[in-house]
């Protein structure tokens, strides 16, 4: 592949389900190990052919300047276009903002989605569209891809009421060329093809596919997290402490610190007189002091003292305090603190 390709990433919801942490930061910014969720989407991409050349076309709304931000700190050596999408109606809307820069190879990634992939076969990829698409048990829940004896996928379907197809689609997908998807969906907004007043990708794709010389197949993951829910957010934490993103051993050189691995605490994060794991990450200049943690997530500059948290997320800059106390309890004693 000598084409640079662009790497199209719409972010531009509400994240109404994680809220109150989406109150003042997208999604994207959320912790998870020893990242958030938008390092770790990035990521994804060092498998190409040629991780270097790459540009991104960010699709942004609500609280994009924060992104904005985050990129020019973080990752100064990209090159990122930002499209604002100000009104939400659908995928393919969003990206048919974009379209300017919807030229030559592209991947399209949800925000929100890690998968764990080889990009590599892309140098020598023949066909015109590639569905990342992982088995599950229920697919009526997601977007699957009906495929043929031969493996070519002929439609996209949105919430099968059948089981015999559990190929769920993990919105990850290559476009061999973007000109032609751009166009799918200028049909699929001349049709108004939309479902609860949105443009879903799906159906611009299989208006692609009713051409008979376009050709679309899958890649199949084993590993794909979300983090979109609470519940989400923790269980993909869990998963990335697992595998790799976490630094126990050198948290439990710290004195007054015992440590459950696997945990993730940042270099520049002062934690005192506690216990913390499993599944623990905590971010830089955090103040933790006479705790147990467990399966929690610590936001920056938070301050946190005397209390057992577990299945918790704590935002950037909180403050939360316990009171440690002394008791001497005899029988049949029932008492709130």
């Amino acid at each position: 592949m000598s084409q640079k390709i662009k790497i199209v990433i719409p972010m531009a919801g509400f994240g109404t389900r994680l809220r109150p942490q989406t109150w003042s930061r997208p999604k994207q910014l959320i912790r998870l190990a020893d990242n958030n969720v938008l390092g770790h989407v990035l990521d994804m991409f060092v498998t190409l052919p040629d991780p270097k050349n790459v540009e991104f076309v960010f699709i942004i709304g609500y609280l994009g300047e924060k992104i904005k931000e985050y990129m020019a700190k973080e990752h100064p050596e990209f090159k990122v276009h930002y499209i604002v999408q100000e009104e939400m109606r659908g995928q393919s809307h969003a990206l048919y903002l974009a379209r300017e820069h919807l030229t030559g190879p592209m991947l399209m990634v949800f925000a929100d989605t890690l998968i764990e992939t080889d990009l590599s076969f892309l140098t020598d990829e023949e066909l015109d569209i590639v569905a990342w698409v992982k088995a599950v048990p229920d697919p009526r829940r997601f977007g699957v891809a009906e495929v043929n004896e031969d493996g070519q996928v002929t439609r996209l379907i949105e919430k099968p009421k059948s089981m015999d197809n559990n190929l769920a689609v993990v919105g990850f997908y290559y476009f061999k060329e973007g000109k032609l998807l751009v166009e799918a969906i200028e049909e699929q907004i001349r049709r108004d093809i939309q479902l609860k007043s949105e443009y879903f990708l799906a159906d611009a794709i299989n208006i692609m596919l009713e051409d008979e010389e376009t050709k679309m197949g899958t890649e199949k993951v084993d590993v794909w997290l979300d983090a979109g829910t609470p519940e989400a957010v923790l269980e993909t934490n869990r998963y990335l402490l697992e595998h790799g993103h976490e630094n126990s051993s050198q948290v439990a050189e710290r004195s007054s610190v015992r440590v459950t691995p696997p945990i993730y605490v940042h270099p520049q994060a002062e934690v005192k007189d506690s216990m913390l794991g499993p599944h623990v990450a905590i971010g830089a200049g955090c103040r933790v002091q006479g705790c147990v943690i467990q399966n929690t997530v610590i936001e920056e500059d938070s301050q946190v003292a005397n209390l057992i948290l577990q299945d918790t997320l704590i935002g950037q800059n909180a403050q939360v305090t316990g009171q440690a106390v002394t008791v001497n309890l005899g029988d049949n004693t029932k008492v709130e603190i």
